[in-house]
């Protein structure tokens, strides 16, 4: 029996959603694990020293960060092209994961915070959100054509947008609206938000990609 990379994920996670998108692009195979981040099993645990999806456990190396295993795929095979992209786009990835995503954070899990915390991460995340709009205006993709900030971003715009989804429609970006739309509705996002019932250790193996 041919041997893959293991790639434990959980699917609505932002993080090991990007990771999926990039293996999917790329064509490479991997065996997929689902997994309840509530229920950690113990084989994923030994791969993952900080219990976080996604991982790709190669074997003898294990690639613990989304964007890495995104290179990973996109670097034995990119036919879409998405690795054909300025420096400026790895900025805005280091800016999303950065900044954006720690107003996510404390816009979407608000009360765990104290008040008035909610409104100043909403606000903080609209401005990278209307960064975004503008470099979209007249064009499809944040660099002309869809690259790896793309989809190393969309799926956190997604997240925050259904945080309060009427507050988010009701804003002024309709380059972004546009964006985040097509994005949802691709059959690229369709395919990796397949749903699988948790890993157990004595199940069929899933193949992915």
């Amino acid at each position: 029996m041919t041997q893959y990379p293991i790639l434990w994920s959980f699917r609505r996670c932002p993080y090991a959603m990007r990771a999926r998108l990039a293996i999917a692009s790329s064509g490479q195979k991997v065996e997929l694990r689902e997994i309840l981040l509530r229920d950690k099993p113990a084989a994923f645990l030994t791969s993952s020293a900080k219990g976080t999806v996604p991982v790709l456990d190669q074997g003898s190396t294990v690639i613990a960060e989304s964007i890495d295993v995104m290179h990973w795929a996109l670097e034995q095979s990119d036919p879409a092209g998405w690795l054909n992209m300025p420096t400026a786009g790895n900025d805005l990835i280091a800016q999303a994961d950065g900044p954006f995503k720690s107003a996510l954070d404390l816009y979407k899990y608000h009360v765990r915070h104290p008040d008035g915390t909610r409104d100043i991460a909403q606000q903080d995340g609209a401005a990278f959100l209307a960064r975004l709009d503008k470099m979209l205006d007249g064009q499809d993709w944040l660099f002309g054509h869809q690259t790896l900030a793309d989809m190393a971003i969309l799926p956190f715009v997604r997240q925050f947008a259904n945080t309060d989804r009427a507050w988010f429609d009701a804003q002024d970006w309709p380059n972004l609206l546009r964006w985040l739309t097509a994005f949802a509705q691709s059959t690229a996002f369709a395919e990796v938000m397949t749903k699988y019932t948790p890993w157990q250790p004595d199940q069929d193996r899933v193949l992915f990609g």
